[in-house]
């Protein structure tokens, strides 16, 4: 199926400006990439706080008057300068995931290179590269304005700890006081580099740690084999359980307070040229499933969804020993819909496993913790939703659509802890490869999100008070 591409206008003053400086900002984004800032890795505490430094420096020369560091991972930054005109947090992360060298083809994982329009290494798209079109974003606003001071007043938070869950993300909020109008967040996929889409919401998130004990120890296969209990056969008929043959999660209860997707959100999401084929060459799947009576894009970004990420038993490196293992391990990632709670979901589980497992086994299950994140949708009656709107077909030069995120993150709690309500924006795409190998970020992409937000800072600005 061939995609419909919308032609494009004439580029912004803004566009102009970021083609002019495109080899500058890929020579400041590779920069920061070479910072190994690793999640939750002991040996990287302190190349996550030379990122840290990277993006407190970068904020004070754009001309952020009050740049701090909040905890040894995150950094504050705010430019109060608009009376009147609304408070803006801008949200992301700097922090990455570990690399595993054998996946990486392009190159090193922290030795950028740039190869036909991307820019390959760990957190080019997730998240530092999003950060860098904000950063890009103001540089341009005050460049093509003339302004000495961005039209709203932003305030600019950006973490160390989201890829471990930003566990003390809630505290920081409430320690500093935090407060806005308005959140922009920006840890986002866009549907496609030839079609932008506004996003409205993501998903929550559920993390289940299980483990199954067998046997007492690793025992020889051949002195036991037959009567002895088997933790990864029960294990494995555990998570064979969680679908039933129509997709469908078989959680006792699961779907009860699941909101089912409107009529418009399911014409809006059938709107955006979707082929199977493109799906699965940039996705780098091999096959389609999910719940059935919903479309692949309802299933991403309507429907909730579980996986399990990850599985381990027996002998996981060198020869087989040949014995029964005593324990097998799995999680299990629950993507929660709008309607449910994270709270319920860990109960849900609980049943489950309890209902579920053989009962020749016995198990350790940990569900439910401060780090588990609740869906969240945009008001879309906002006037920050059309102002979005009218910047990215501004900065992408195309009409733009309607779309969610298949992911997570703190955006409700966000909005609970400043008040505010959260719009979306960010510059990845599903073929940036997040989490594995090869990650890259697309720079036409990335100058085109620069232009949106860029394009966003005016257009905020005459929001009417009482919207505010």
């Amino acid at each position: 199926m061939r995609r419909r591409v919308s032609p494009r206008s004439a580029p912004s003053a803004a566009a102009r400006h970021l083609s002019a400086n495109r080899a500058e900002l890929v020579r400041e984004l590779a920069e920061w990439l070479r910072v190994p800032s690793v999640a939750g890795a002991p040996e990287h505490e302190i190349d996550v706080l030379r990122s840290v430094n990277w993006l407190r420096g970068t904020l004070s020369e754009i001309g952020f008057p009050t740049v701090e560091m909040w905890s040894a991972n995150a950094v504050h930054a705010e430019w109060c300068a608009a009376p009147g005109a609304p408070t803006v947090l801008v949200y992301s992360h700097h922090d990455v995931r570990a690399a595993k060298d054998g996946t990486w083809e392009q190159t090193a994982a922290f030795e950028p290179v740039l190869r036909e329009g991307r820019l390959y290494g760990r957190g080019a798209s997730d998240a530092k590269g999003q950060v860098l079109a904000h950063l890009w974003g103001l540089r341009t606003h005050l460049a093509v304005t003339g302004r000495a001071a961005p039209a709203v007043t932003v305030k600019v938070l950006v973490e160390g700890e989201e890829e471990t869950g930003s566990a003390s993300l809630s505290d920081l909020l409430d320690e500093h006081g935090v407060t806005a109008d308005l959140v922009v967040f920006s840890d986002t996929l866009l549907w496609h580099a030839e079609h932008p889409a506004v996003c409205l919401g993501l998903r929550g998130l559920v993390l289940a740690q299980i483990e199954v004990y067998g046997p007492r120890t690793d025992i020889h296969s051949g002195a036991v084999s037959g009567p002895a209990p088997n933790s990864a056969v029960a294990l494995a008929g555990l998570l064979a359980r969680l679908h039933d043959d129509k997709g469908r999660i078989t959680l006792p209860g699961f779907y009860d307070d699941v909101t089912e997707p409107t009529e418009q959100t399911r014409a809006e999401l059938a709107a955006l040229p979707y082929s199977d084929e493109d799906w699965l060459e940039r996705s780098h799947t091999r096959s389609i499933g999910g719940e059935e009576g919903f479309t692949v894009l309802e299933r991403l970004w309507a429907r909730p969804a579980a996986e399990v990420i990850s599985l381990e038993s027996g002998t996981d490196t060198g020869p087989s020993r040949g014995a029964i293992p005593a324990v097998a391990t799995a999680t299990i990632s629950i993507r929660t819909a709008a309607g449910q709670r994270a709270e319920k979901v860990a109960e849900q589980v609980r049943r489950w496993v309890a209902d579920a497992l053989d009962d020749r086994v016995d198990h350790q299950l940990t569900v439910g913790s401060p780090t588990d994140q609740e869906p969240y949708r945009t008001p879309r009656d906002h006037p920050a939703v059309a102002a979005l709107a009218e910047a990215m077909e501004a900065g992408f030069g195309r009409p733009v659509g309607r779309m969610g995120n298949a992911g997570g993150g703190p955006a409700e709690l966000l909005a609970r802890k400043t008040g505010a309500p959260v719009i979306f924006f960010g510059t990845g795409l599903p073929e940036d490869n997040w989490h594995d190998g090869d990650e890259s970020v697309s720079i036409d992409v990335l100058l085109a999100g620069a232009a949106t937000l860029a394009e966003l800072w005016p257009r905020l600005a005459l929001l009417d008070e009482s919207t505010k």
